[in-house]
């Protein structure tokens, strides 16, 4: 931690916090996502609620400074795109 001047001391301070919500943040959508891939490869009926949801919260990550915004389509396309994997296996087995 800075020792000597009080501003680098609170920026040090404000950046411990940030960071501690930002991984929050992040823990929390790495959750939904896995709960939305797994809503839709059971054929769950809240799948499409589950990954409402999961795109939601990265949408509000991209919003703040948590995740750039390009970071959030690519997470938002990859998760439409195993989701849609996971319901045209289920239709393909029924």
């Amino acid at each position: 931690m800075a020792l000597r001047h009080k501003s680098a001391q609170k920026r040090h301070r404000q950046s411990l916090k940030r960071r501690a919500l930002n991984r929050s943040r992040k823990s929390t959508i790495k959750t939904f996502v896995k709960k939305a891939v797994e809503a839709a490869h059971l054929s769950a009926d809240n799948a499409a609620e589950m990954q409402r949801k999961a795109e939601s919260l990265i949408d509000k990550a991209a919003k703040g400074s948590t995740m750039h915004r390009n970071t959030a389509a690519r997470k938002k396309s990859r998760l439409a795109k195993r989701i849609n994997k996971e319901a045209a296996a289920q239709a393909a087995q029924k």
